[in-house]
C-alpha cells in the first residue's frame, strides 16, 4: 500500500453539510478484517435522511461520518486469519457487522443486535470512500458473470428477501405490496421468484406502477383520490374493498407487504389482509421533519384484532438473506440493472444525493461509481 495514498471519502459533517475529504486509509484492526476498494454504491433513503435531518429515531449525528452502505468492490488486503477471500475477489458488502455473542445473534436474528456496527449509521462511517474495512464473513463473493453494479444492489434485494421471509411468502399465495419504489419493486420480484400465484403492486404514481407491471408484479393498482368530504378511515376500507373486488381476491390476499409507511396505505393494508393473514410493516414513511422522531400513525387495531392478523415489522436482514439475494440476481430471476435510472461519478456524489432527495417519479435507483485507482 502506498503510504502517501489517501482515502477519498464523501463525508457528512453536519446536517445538510457534506464534503469530499481525504482521510487516512483504514487499517486492518482484526485478523478477520479485509480492506475493499469500493467500486459502486447505491443511494438509500436513510442516507438522504441523515444528510437532511441528522437522525433516524435514536441514531443521531453527533460527529462527522462517511455516508453510504449499499456497496460492492474488490478485496485489496486480507487479515492473517481470512481463508474465504483473497486479494482480487469481487464482493458485495453486507453493511452491518453484529457482535455475534448476544442472544439475538446466537438465535440468527442478528438484525436486532444492539451492538451492530452498521455503515453510515451514527457514529459509524459508511462505504462512500475509496477504501472500506470490514469483516471477511460479511463480504460475499460475486459470480464472474455478475458486475459490480449488480453487486451494490445485493443490499436492497437482501432487504426485500428479509421482508418476504418475515411475511413467510410461499408458492401459490396472493401478495399485495404497497409501494413501487425500489424496496416495493424488489418485494414484488422476490415474491414472484418464490412462486407466489398473484402479486399486485400498489402506488399513487402511475409511472412507477406501470414499471412495476413490467418488473415483478402481475398487476397494479393506482388508488383513486380520496374525496374531500370522505372520512379517512372509511375511505381506506373502501379502497380495500375495491382492490379485493378488482383483482378477485375474495376475503383478501394471504400476505400484505407495506413498503411506504404512509398512513393511508397502512390503514388500507390492514383492512385488505384476509382473516388470519400476514401483514408486514417495512416502510417508515417519507423523509420529513416529523421523522426526526418516531413516526406515529392512526392504526386500525380493532380490525387487526377481529381479523386475527399476524403483524410483523421488518428491519435489515437475517441469516441467509445476503446469499439468497446474490443467488436471485446471479440466476437472472431479478434483473436489478433495470432499477438503475441514474449514474454519477464519485466527484458528483452530492448531485446524486440531491437527485434522490427530490423524489422524482422517474428516478428509481441512483448509483455512484467508486474512486478510481
Amino acid at each position: 500500500m502506498n503510504t502517501r495514498e489517501k482515502n477519498r471519502s464523501f463525508v457528512l459533517r453536519a446536517v445538510q453539510d457534506v464534503v469530499l475529504e481525504d482521510r487516512e486509509i483504514p487499517a486492518l484492526k482484526d485478523p478477520w478484517d479485509v480492506r475493499v476498494h469500493i467500486a459502486q454504491t447505491g443511494i438509500c433513503g436513510s442516507d438522504v435522511h441523515y444528510w437532511q435531518r441528522g437522525r433516524i429515531g435514536d441514531f443521531i449525528l453527533k460527529s462527522p461520518i462517511v455516508l453510504g452502505h449499499e456497496s460492492s468492490g474488490t478485496v485489496v488486503e486480507v487479515g492473517s486469519a481470512v481463508k474465504t477471500l483473497k486479494i482480487g475477489d469481487r464482493v458485495a458488502i453486507e453493511p452491518g457487522v453484529p457482535c455475534r455473542h448476544c442472544d439475538y445473534c446466537r438465535s440468527g436474528s442478528y438484525n436486532l443486535c444492539p451492538d451492530t456496527v452498521f455503515a453510515a449509521t451514527p457514529p459509524h462511517d459508511g462505504t462512500l470512500s475509496k477504501y472500506y474495512t470490514t469483516q471477511a464473513d460479511y463480504c460475499y463473493p460475486l459470480p464472474e458473470h455478475m458486475n459490480l453494479e449488480e453487486g451494490a444492489l445485493v443490499e436492497p434485494v437482501a432487504v426485500a428477501v428479509q421482508i418476504t421471509k418475515v411475511g413467510n411468502v410461499r408458492p401459490n399465495q396472493t401478495v399485495v405490496v404497497f409501494g413501487c419504489g425500489p424496496i416495493g419493486l424488489l418485494c414484488q420480484a422476490v415474491s414472484k421468484a418464490y412462486s407466489a400465484k398473484k402479486v399486485i403492486g400498489v402506488d399513487i404514481s402511475r409511472s412507477r406502477a406501470d414499471f412495476a407491471r413490467t418488473f415483478g408484479a402481475d398487476d397494479i393498482f393506482v388508488p383513486p383520490v380520496r374525496p374531500i368530504d370522505a372520512d379517512e378511515t372509511a375511505w381506506s376500507e373502501e379502497v380495500a374493498r375495491i382492490i379485493k373486488e378488482r383483482f378477485c381476491l375474495g376475503e383478501g390476499p394471504d400476505v400484505v407487504l407495506e413498503a411506504t409507511g404512509a398512513q393511508a396505505c397502512i390503514q388500507t393494508g390492514i383492512h385488505l389482509t384476509k382473516k388470519g393473514g400476514t401483514y408486514v410493516q417495512a416502510g417508515m414513511g417519507r423523509e420529513s421533519k416529523e421523522l426526526t422522531e418516531n413516526q406515529n400513525v392512526m392504526f386500525p387495531i380493532t380490525t387487526a384484532c377481529i381479523r386475527d392478523l399476524h403483524i410483523r415489522g421488518s428491519i435489515r436482514y437475517t441469516v441467509g438473506c445476503y446469499p439468497t439475494a446474490v443467488d436471485l440476481i446471479s440466476s437472472g430471476k431479478i434483473d436489478v440493472k433495470r432499477l438503475i435510472t441514474n449514474r454519477f461519478k464519485f466527484e458528483k456524489a452530492e448531485e446524486a444525493f440531491e437527485l434522490v432527495r427530490q423524489g422524482k417519479e422517474s428516478v428509481i435507483k441512483v448509483v455512484i461509481e467508486g474512486v478510481c485507482s
